[in-house]
């Protein structure tokens, strides 16, 4: 039946208007009945209260700058050729595309869920006209009756005394909030993979230009050298070493081109189209990330952290289950009933006298099932306790990706310090060579050899350079950096009402 109808007071109101004080009733107590689900509790750290010594990093200093998830990725990465190609990756990216739409379909199951709380209300109106055969008509006669109803009922209703519709709907809730999380967490990862292409596309860049350089420098004493060969000053052995020491940089050249080529292509597949043109005589910029960050205590992951954050709403969503699970072995209490107007004229359909109502509530409560309530219940248990277990692996992982990226972080530093040192004490070395051997002192195999390892010391500074770098850009990544920030504008808004 559909919409209520009109009419004058009979006595039959007084029992409407009871059938509706009733489904009042049953409304505040199906939207305030107890719940079965256990109190939330998070676990214990799983960790050591503090990061390991060899990180580098002082109690002291952990309370300065900001923290990871307040930096913006903009704020973070500075470059403007790094900021562009995130922005693309941020439009492109199959993953955070998928993201997205796991998210809409986790809130969708959510709206369903929710959508059960309260009675469907549903109108109707129903005509019917038939014919009886004399033969089958009490009078004797052929009978052609109508009858016409118009109203509105609901069908089903369960009143939640035990929370069982209220659980199963937190439990969709907190589903759909760990998948935003995880969605933020995908973001993230992203941000994180995107930026660190980038510093090894410029890492390999600046070798070959450094290859390029040390190839042109070789041609140069290449014909230098052949020309003395040929008026007999120098011996064929020297010739050869010269040749040597071309080959070997043409060679590394070579590499370094079928790396970049490879890297080019793994940033475009992150990026998700056609890289835009970089500059080639770019280096990698030491400035390129900033490294300020509060690195915090590990209890701070616990918030930070968009991957913690969606494990704990997935235990809060297991418990949920739980009480769902404990729920079932209660008697369950459903209405269903309507309200309206019956005739058996259609001009009659809302007339006084015409009111027609029903009211069907049913009481179900479990005798024997075979086990499956006990079974239903255990199964949610076990899921819960799986759910502890993976949420203090998320926090052991959590800790131990900050950890490595403090620990690469005050290393490397010490790296590139030492890197810059060795590479002026091969610079000087070969220039001291040079002179030797210009002066008759000694063959121009130490001088082979001391170029040999200048070029060494020249790629390895800027490979050591760029994984300071990627340190740092870990480093953001294992905070939750910029965790708190909605990067697509396509991302769901806060959190639902309940």
């Amino acid at each position: 039946m559909n919409a209520p109808t009109r009419g004058r007071d009979t006595p039959e109101s007084g029992r409407l208007h009871g059938v509706g004080s009733l489904y009042a009733l049953a409304g505040v107590l199906a939207l305030t009945g107890c719940s079965l689900a256990p109190r939330h509790e998070t676990p214990p750290l799983p960790v050591a209260s503090a990061y390991p010594a060899d990180t580098g990093v002082q109690a002291s200093a952990t309370s300065a700058g900001r923290t990871a998830a307040e930096t913006a990725w903009r704020d973070y990465f500075v470059d403007p050729h790094l900021q562009a190609l995130i922005a693309l990756a941020l439009e492109n990216s199959a993953d955070l595309k998928s993201a997205l739409l796991r998210v809409a379909e986790a809130r969708a199951a959510f709206g369903i869920r929710r959508a059960e709380q309260f009675p469907t209300i549903a109108g109707s109106i129903d005509g019917s006209r038939g014919r009886t055969p004399a033969e089958l008509s009490p009078t004797g006669r052929a009978q052609i009756g109508s009858q016409y109803q118009a109203g509105v009922g609901l069908t089903a209703w369960e009143l939640d005394f035990w929370g069982r519709v209220r659980n199963l709907k937190d439990a969709a809730l907190e589903t759909y909030l760990a998948t935003d999380e995880a969605r933020r967490a995908t973001t993230v990862g992203l941000i994180a993979q995107v930026a660190d292409a980038y510093l090894v596309l410029r890492e390999l860049d600046e070798r070959s230009a450094l290859a390029r350089r040390s190839i042109a420098s070789r041609e140069e004493s290449l014909r230098i050298f052949g020309r003395r060969h040929e008026v007999g000053t120098i011996a064929s052995a020297d010739l050869v070493q010269v040749k040597t020491l071309l080959y070997q940089a043409r060679s590394l050249a070579a590499q370094l081109e079928q790396a970049r080529a490879g890297q080019a292509h793994a940033l475009a597949l992150l990026v998700g189209t056609a890289l835009p043109v970089l500059p080639e005589d770019a280096r990698v910029d030491d400035n390129a990330v900033l490294h300020d960050l509060r690195v915090g205590l590990p209890s701070d992951l616990l918030l930070q952290r968009p991957d913690i954050v969606a494990a704990e709403h997935l235990l809060r969503a297991a418990n949920a289950n739980i009480g769902a699970a404990r729920a079932a072995f209660y008697p369950r209490i459903a209405l269903t009933g309507a309200v309206g107007t019956a005739s058996a004229e259609l001009d009659g359909l809302f007339d006084a006298g015409s009111r027609a109502w029903r009211f069907l509530p049913s009481l179900s409560v479990p005798i024997f099932d075979g086990g499956r309530n006990r079974a239903a219940l255990d199964l949610a248990e076990v899921r819960r306790e799986l759910t502890v277990v993976n949420y203090e692996k998320t926090v052991q992982t959590a800790f131990r990706e900050v950890a490595n990226a403090l620990s690469a972080r005050h290393w490397l530093a010490e790296q590139v310090r030492l890197s810059r040192a060795t590479l002026a004490a091969q610079a000087e070395r070969v220039r001291l060579a040079k002179l030797r051997y210009e002066h008759g002192t000694t063959s121009y195999f130490e001088v082979l050899d001391a170029q040999r390892e200048l070029l060494a010391a020249e790629q390895q500074l800027v490979l050591t350079r760029r994984t300071l770098l990627s340190s740092r850009v870990s480093l953001y990544a294992a905070l939750g950096g910029g965790s708190q920030e909605f990067f697509e504008p396509r991302a769901p808004a806060a959190r639902p009402v309940n």
